[in-house]
């Protein structure tokens, strides 16, 4: 089952926020993120909060249901305005994430984003996404989102390879996520990601090798590639406890990562983020990025978290309760917790060092720096940036960022 939430103090029942949080907020970008808990089946791999029609028989009734969630997520999104009163920001991005957001009709996710437009403004230029399970779209539901103002999708492929997918337990066809990006395209989307995961049990090098390649070939301007992490709780745990499939080391993480960086950017895509590739900076995630550097978001719906102005705060889980609290006038917010400046500090090193800019050197302790000088001389840090006042990461030491992190935060 999903993980549990952390700990917390209790959230306002009308989700007040303390008056310093929204000190300088014009300053900063604001995003929203509406997540939407449902999914047809359970992926093996999956430890998000989402939920099967199974597991919500019988735990919420008419309450959990997704015939009126968007209904649900409208509510959210003005208590958001209520909070945040007279806040003249406009919303520079919205991603719709899941669970799988297209289970829902095309209708529903253009009336969430409707709710965000209508209650905040949208900026010029914003960035609205939605992520897409390739079985769940049609050209029809694509030109509707289109239309309905969103204008970028990402659809997760995962892999080009129809075994691999089976152990991932995903439903997709092979080569339906190639379609749907021409798809995409001729809907007129401008941007379009593929989401890619290296180091399934039982994937060769040649099978990582296809992936790549069928991706690129799709034509997206964007390319996620994650290395497989197997979280406790899930399916694919068991599995690999059981012995039915065998885990994938970290060499073999790192070799798969160094082929999708040399693949990618054989084929013009530069990386922007670990994880992240793009075929030009009007590629990259915007709303990604306002994550990495510690902008401002509200992430409506169960389970999903908020920060704005060094608050920080998650929603209950369960789509029942979630709707319960809404219907009842209440926040949903299940905690909270107001990060101290060492914490927020701490927080640019981990996210910033992940971007090609890197992290300035001046958040940096004594010990922090000196370990830094050392990562140069290993070559973890890129010498050229470091003399001009930032820390960013060597091919290598992109394989190595998190060992790198933890030193450079002392």
């Amino acid at each position: 089952m999903p993980s549990a939430l952390p700990d917390g103090e209790p959230v306002p029942v009308d989700g007040a926020l303390p008056p310093h949080a929204l000190a300088g907020a014009g300053d900063r970008p604001l995003g929203f993120y509406l997540h939407v808990p449902y999914c047809a089946t359970r992926c093996g791999y999956c430890d998000f909060n989402t939920y099967t029609a199974n597991e919500l028989r019988g735990t919420g009734g008419v309450l959990a249901s997704r015939d009126n969630y968007a209904d649900t997520l409208v509510a959210e999104v003005r208590l958001a305005r209520k909070v945040l009163g007279d806040d003249p920001r406009q919303v520079r991005t919205v991603f719709v994430g899941g669970g799988t957001p297209t289970l829902l009709p095309a209708a529903d996710l253009v009336r969430m984003l409707g709710a965000v437009r209508d209650e905040f403004g949208l900026a010029d230029g914003a960035e609205i996404t939605t992520e897409a399970n390739p079985e769940s779209v049609d050209p029809a539901y694509l030109a509707e989102l289109r239309a309905g103002g969103f204008n970028r999708v990402s659809f997760g492929m995962q892999s080009a390879r129809r075994h691999v997918l089976r152990v991932l337990d995903r439903t997709h066809t092979p080569g339906r996520p190639e379609a749907c990006v021409a798809e995409a395209r001729a809907a007129g989307f401008e941007h379009v990601n593929l989401d890619l995961i290296y180091g399934t049990p039982g994937e060769s090098d040649d099978d990582w090798r296809a992936s790549l390649d069928a991706a690129i070939g799709a034509g997206p301007d964007h390319v996620s590639a994650y290395a497989l992490i197997v979280e406790e709780g899930t399916r694919l745990a068991r599995r690999v406890r059981r012995g039915e499939v065998p885990m994938t080391d970290d060499d073999v993480h790192a070799d798969r990562y160094l082929t999708a960086d040399e693949v990618l950017a054989a084929a013009g895509f530069d990386w922007y983020e670990v994880s992240n590739w793009a075929a030009s900076d009007a590629g990259r995630c915007l709303h990604n990025e306002l994550y990495w550097r510690g902008a401002d978001w509200w992430g409506a719906g169960p389970g999903a978290h908020s920060h704005v102005g060094g608050v920080r705060w998650w929603n209950v889980k369960h789509p029942g309760a979630y709707a319960a609290a809404l219907t009842g006038g209440r926040s949903p917010g299940a905690g909270r917790e107001v990060l101290p400046e060492e914490d927020r500090r701490v927080e640019r090193v981990l996210l910033e060092l992940r971007l090609r800019e890197g992290c300035p050197l001046d958040l940096l302790r004594p010990a922090g720096l000196a370990a830094s000088r050392s990562a140069v001389r290993d070559g973890l840090l890129e010498p050229g940036p470091y003399g001009a006042g930032r820390a960013v990461l060597t091919l290598r030491g992109r394989l190595l960022a998190d060992a790198v992190v933890r030193d450079l935060v002392d």
